[in-house]
């Protein structure tokens, strides 16, 4: 054990912390009423540096729970969920999907364990021994770097989505392009989105790693598995990590392929009715969601289509999922409605 002497500072930060432990620190000595930040605490805590002071015992041994935690986080399906990760990331990057330290990405180990990404680190360097362990309320648990600032948007939709078990939010720019100008791409024009995607919302813009910005998404995630935030990016759940990086793939290549049509000057040609309603029951027996198999499909049309005819984007859908009634859908509303009328007076 070796104990590293931190008595000359008043205030301790996670940095003095991380050049203690790059010094082999197992126990750190502070000054009687130092003043510890809550970051340092925290990488006390992740280190499992013991700390003394004027008077001030130990720190004491890890519980039970750390324990289980300090095993899950290196079980062997924690490894094989960490390399997972570390590849996706790898593919967000090349792809363009992120920049900087941008993006992140989370799988849910156990009912009150999440691996993720941690901040402050590029997904083209990623490591699994970089990755951090939470519980449902960003408490860290495990890991060595401090956790991802955004995990809590990704707790949220793993409480309110049962079959979430992988998250991921990235920068993808044809899909970003949509969301920083309050609109969704139209669907019926290209299977593989209507069976893997679907229809996207559009969460409000809030700060990215607040609360706020975490609950902006639960109006929308229950029914659709990517989620554009509004000057932001996407956010896309899976049951698999692999799978959550393809969502991400295909919403942005739809997007692009969108804005490369729209280029042609001929009208974009959408999918029949009736062949959407096929691969709406391929999507129905894969298990994924979409707002159209919600018991709707009678009284909605199945696909948004664009009010102007060439268009690349229309509305985003309300939080609720309704559908609009415009156009076409009016008059038959009005006509219905007069008919009744009328038969009833002729009675």
């Amino acid at each position: 054990m070796k104990t590293i002497d931190l008595t000359a500072l008043q205030v301790v930060s996670a940095k003095d912390v991380a050049a203690a432990v790059r010094e082999g620190a197992t126990e750190v000595t502070l000054r009687p009423r130092a003043v510890v930040t809550p970051s340092a605490r925290d990488a006390l805590r992740r280190h499992g540096c013991a700390v003394h002071g004027d008077g001030q015992a130990p720190s004491p041994a890890p519980s039970d729970a750390d324990s289980v935690h300090a095993k899950l986080f290196l079980s062997p399906q924690a490894e094989a969920v960490k390399a997972e990760i570390v590849a996706a990331g790898g593919k967000l990057w090349q792809r363009q999907y992120v920049d900087g330290n941008g993006g992140n990405i989370s799988f849910r180990l156990a009912e009150n364990a999440v691996l993720c990404t941690p901040t402050l680190v590029s997904k083209a360097d990623l490591r699994p021994e970089d990755l951090c362990l939470v519980d449902l309320e960003g408490k860290q648990i495990a890991g060595k770097r401090a956790r991802t600032s955004e995990i809590l948007m990704h707790l949220e939709i793993y409480k309110a989505v049962p079959e979430a078990k992988a998250v991921l939010h990235c920068h993808p720019p044809h899909a970003t392009a949509y969301a920083i100008t309050g609109r969704v791409p139209p669907t019926c024009v290209i299977p593989e989105f209507e069976v893997f995607v679907g229809g996207v919302a559009l969460a409000r813009y809030e700060t990215p790693g607040t609360q706020a910005f975490a609950d902006a998404v639960l109006p929308y995630v229950r029914k659709h598995n990517t989620v554009l935030l509004q000057n932001h990016g996407i956010v896309c759940w899976a049951d698999t990590v692999t799978h959550a990086e393809w969502y991400a793939e295909v919403v942005d290549t739809y997007c692009w392929t969108l804005m490369l049509a729209s280029q042609l000057g001929a009208p974009i040609t959408f999918i029949p009715q009736e062949k959407t309603a096929d691969l709406l029951a391929i999507k129905k027996r894969l298990g994924l969601p979409d707002a159209r198999l919600d018991g709707g499909m009678r009284e909605c049309q199945l696909c948004d289509l664009p009010d102007m005819p060439g268009a690349i984007a229309v509305p985003p859908p309300s939080p609720a999922g309704a559908c609009r009634t415009d156009g076409e859908d009016v008059e038959a509303i009005v006509g219905a409605v007069t008919d009744a009328v009328m038969a009833a007076l002729e009675r």
